[in-house]
């Protein structure tokens, strides 16, 4: 599998999503994102968009967000068990195991999601983790876990002119989570866990600023 080549398709891909405006419709909006979504082109779900100014540098929030084992994403992010280095292609291309632990009161089970992960630097200051679903051989589906696929998802952290202390995050989520769930449990999870997403990075951005 040509893991760079996917790797580099799924940061245009992200970008494409966020230049194009046209479809969104809100589900969701707090003090901290607004969540919209659209049919995704690439399975039979919906692509979820979150978009909101978080208090901090983009450093600050960049190093909350940036996907690599033992990084603070683990401690704060209540949909993220474990994150494992199964391999790294270049400096800024890996592939990774997410576990996430059963959610929605017990009626999505623990999963785990193997993905190619390229971060990627652009002109204006923005830096974005961009990751889709790959079959790595160190990686078969594992015991006591429904193996569940990403497709094109990832953060965008954006510098704000002139607020040097803010950060606009956008992010894209469009995940198979595989298993029988109910359709009505997977469209009412995405929104309120992205909203609770949001909320949990504010506060692991205040906390590393207050140490």
């Amino acid at each position: 599998m040509d893991y760079e080549h996917k790797a580099k398709a799924v940061a245009d891909c992200l970008m494409s999503y966020r230049r194009d405006e046209s479809g969104w419709k809100v589900c969701r909006k707090s003090n901290d994102v607004v969540v919209s979504w659209r049919p995704s082109s690439e399975f039979p779900g919906n692509v979820y968009k979150g978009e909101g100014i978080v208090s901090g540098s983009p450093e600050d929030v960049w190093e909350c967000l940036k996907p690599v084992p033992n990084g603070l994403r683990v401690k704060w992010d209540s949909n993220v068990k474990k994150f494992e280095l199964l391999e790294q292609i270049k400096e800024d291309i890996s592939i990774c195991r997410t576990v996430t632990p059963s959610a929605a009161m017990g009626i999505i089970a623990p999963r785990d999601f193997v993905d190619v992960i390229l971060v990627k630097q652009y002109e204006d200051g923005s830096i974005s983790s961009n990751a889709t679903n790959v079959i790595h051989p160190s990686c078969p589906p594992h015991p006591g876990y429904v193996r569940g696929f990403n497709h094109a998802c990832g953060c965008i952290c954006i510098p704000i002119s002139g607020e040097p202390r803010k950060t606009e995050v956008s992010s894209f989520f469009q995940t198979d989570l595989g298993g029988l769930l109910p359709r009505s449990v997977v469209d009412s999870f995405f929104p309120s866990s992205m909203t609770e997403f949001y909320s949990n990075l504010a506060k692991a951005v205040k906390s590393l600023k207050d140490i």
